[in-house]
């Protein structure tokens, strides 16, 4: 099935009709009106000789698109004046007006430049027809070449040398942190710990008595302390604010009523004491 397809198409792409330019003409004319040059163009060879315009001058190129074989008007679905200059590469695409009858006309004022005309240099611009049309065989046709006087060169933009690679950066870092002799750090760790152990030897000389604290009612509330402790520790290993808020909310309240309890306890103690 794909084959007859391709078979279809190569046969529909046979029998496509071939277009062909008639009466293709150029006229020079200068910015008086008066004629500079004018004479047709031939098909199968470009003009010899380039078409000169100077900074006023007007270039007017007339045709008309036909069947080649019927002699009948087209209009393209595509019309375009490519100009290339060779020496640089830059080129520009000019669409061109087309009639029902294939009729065009084109006019190019050096005193109004179109956007299209391409930078140009010394060296002339190839100046080419092209013709697209989809019932019909695409068309090429190279004109002539043309000489228009050279564009001044575009205006540096003031930004431009932040168009191009910067430098590469090279990071300098500093070199390691030269750390200090071990008898030295263990000198001013025991100063850091001194205090601790002056405390735990004072506190081995106090005889400590919490005879109450595993009590059932005061317990719950040392340990709800204890949870606390536990849950900034939680915190600052994994947990987010969040969560320790809402944490903390459920553990305040049981650290309310525990702590009610405990206290009542103990006020019940010294009573009994009394």
């Amino acid at each position: 099935m794909l084959s007859l397809h391709i078979v279809a198409l190569l046969i529909a792409g046979a029998q496509a009709a071939v277009l062909t330019l008639q009466s293709p003409r150029l006229v020079v004319a200068s910015s008086e009106g008066s004629q500079l040059r004018s004479e047709s163009i031939s098909l199968t060879q470009a003009v010899s000789t380039p078409v000169t315009l100077a900074k006023s001058d007007t270039l007017k190129l007339t045709f008309q698109v036909v069947e080649k074989d019927s002699g009948k008007g087209v209009q393209p679905h595509q019309t375009f004046l490519r100009f290339y200059d060779e020496k640089s590469g830059e080129e520009g695409i000019q669409p061109l007006r087309v009639t029902n009858g294939g009729k065009a006309k084109f006019e190019l004022n050096m005193a109004r430049p179109p956007l299209s005309l391409p930078p140009t240099s010394d060296a002339p611009l190839k100046v080419t027809l092209l013709i697209g049309s989809p019932l019909h065989s695409p068309l090429s046709v190279s004109l002539f070449d043309l000489v228009v006087p050279a564009s001044q060169p575009p205006t540096v933009h003031p930004d431009e040398a932040s168009f191009y690679p910067l430098p590469e950066i090279h990071h300098a870092f500093r070199s390691e942190q030269k750390l200090p002799p071990r008898p030295i750090s263990m000198l001013f760790s025991a100063v850091v710990l001194s205090p601790w152990l002056v405390l735990l030897a004072l506190w081995s000389q106090v005889s400590i008595r919490v005879p109450h604290l595993s009590s059932p009612s005061i317990f719950p509330f040392v340990a709800t302390l204890g949870a606390f402790e536990a849950l900034l520790v939680w915190y600052w290993v994994d947990l987010k604010l969040g969560q320790v808020l809402a944490y903390g909310a459920v553990l305040g309240l049981v650290t309310i009523f525990t702590g009610k309890q405990a206290l009542s306890k103990i006020g019940d103690n010294r009573i009994n004491r009394k």
